[in-house]
């Protein structure tokens, strides 16, 4: 039995891929993008929405009215908010986040960039992050699509993921391997 993390991935790609179509064909790309990025952006700073459009408890109608009560007043295209209330009609809306996700990266293959994503102990100044930015462009030689990431845990130093290539200077990580060859030791 398929596990219910790769149900989701299962959908979310095909819906993704089938937005991205019908975005592309409509000459909606750059729209769609926009929407979807203020979405996730909402999405990542409410987590009640989340909890929302993740519980089974609600039935698709009410899903259905208000996501599009959010998109009315986020004031999406009316592709991307027709988009969203079919996801909620097909009672899809918990697969949303990896909808988001999956549509940008296919987005950002489209216009040939790479996708990376940095997380640091505190949060970068748009100069940093600018920095960053044309470091990973230069390292791979594409435009890079940067998404920056937060987590006090980590002390100090950053995380860098490009595709499946992983960078850990993060000094969470230094001090556990310190911490492993002390026991060693």
């Amino acid at each position: 039995m398929a596990s219910s993390g790769s149900l989701t991935s299962g959908i979310a790609e095909r819906y993704a891929a089938a937005f991205f179509d019908l975005a592309q064909e409509h000459k909606a790309l750059d729209d769609a993008g926009k929407d979807l990025a203020a979405l996730k952006t909402t999405i990542a700073g409410a987590p009640d929405l989340l909890n929302f459009i993740k519980s089974p408890v609600y039935s698709h109608e009410d899903q259905e009215k208000a996501i599009a009560a959010l998109a009315d007043k986020a004031d999406f295209a009316p592709l991307t908010a027709n988009f969203l209330k079919l996801i909620a009609r097909n009672q899809r809306l918990f697969a949303l986040p990896d909808i988001i996700t999956a549509f940008e990266q296919a987005l950002a293959r489209h216009r040939g960039e790479v996708s990376a994503e940095a997380t640091t102990a505190v949060a970068l100044s748009d100069e940093q992050a600018r920095r960053l930015r044309q470091e990973i462009e230069t390292l791979v030689g594409q435009a890079v699509n940067l998404q920056t990431n937060v987590d006090a845990s980590l002390l100090g130093g950053m995380v860098v993921k490009v595709g499946s290539k992983m960078i850990d200077s993060s000094l969470k990580t230094k001090l556990n391997r310190l911490q492993s060859v002390m026991k060693e030791a």
